[in-house]
């Protein structure tokens, strides 16, 4: 089943990493395309602007491959999706796998979207509700709006947790044994 969702200009995808709870990983992975269109690729998927975006050119699905060197935690993901400036190029179901390479990925989420029009924020989590751990992430776009051939997508960003390495969390170093390691020399 799908869970339904609309962009929205009131998502800021940037919220988590001013506030220090969240990294944005995208720039850690290797980046693939099932197709483009010649100067609608990666880059332009992945360059921080709005305007441009990746336009893929073939058969559906059309997909994302997301691949990182070592296994990451991924707490959600925010695509940039415009149905005013789009149309037909617009995805209207989203599939979200996951998994070790290609050849093991289960689907995670599947969102429909709703003529979106802003970033659309899809958490991922595992079976037992926490941030997901992975080598690997595709993002399918199963169909477009007025069933449209080809897809636009204008940005992707892949959070990750940041975690608490404050003091508070430090164990409490009683003995005269354990303080010798207590300060950095």
């Amino acid at each position: 089943m799908a869970t339904k969702i609309t962009g929205s200009q009131d998502i800021d995808p940037y919220k988590g990493e001013r506030e220090g709870k969240l990294r944005e990983v995208g720039k850690q992975a290797v980046w693939s395309l099932s197709s483009c269109k010649p100067g609608f690729g990666v880059d332009q998927l992945r360059d921080e602007s709005l305007d441009t975006y990746w336009q893929s050119d073939g058969p559906q699905p059309h997909l994302v491959n997301i691949q990182f060197k070592k296994k990451t935690t991924i707490q959600d993901i925010c695509i940039y999706a415009d149905y005013k400036a789009d149309e037909s190029y617009t995805p209207n179901r989203i599939s979200v796998r996951a998994g070790n390479h290609f050849n093991d990925l289960s689907e995670i989420e599947q969102v429909e979207l709703s003529e979106p029009s802003g970033w659309v924020n899809v958490p991922l989590k595992d079976v037992t509700s926490k941030p997901l751990r992975t080598f690997m992430l595709q993002i399918a776009v199963l169909s477009n709006h007025q069933n449209g051939r080809d897809t636009h997508m204008r940005q992707i960003k892949v959070h990750s947790p940041v975690q608490d390495m404050s003091l508070a969390k430090m164990p409490n170093l009683v003995t005269v044994d354990c303080r010798q390691y207590a300060t950095i020399r």
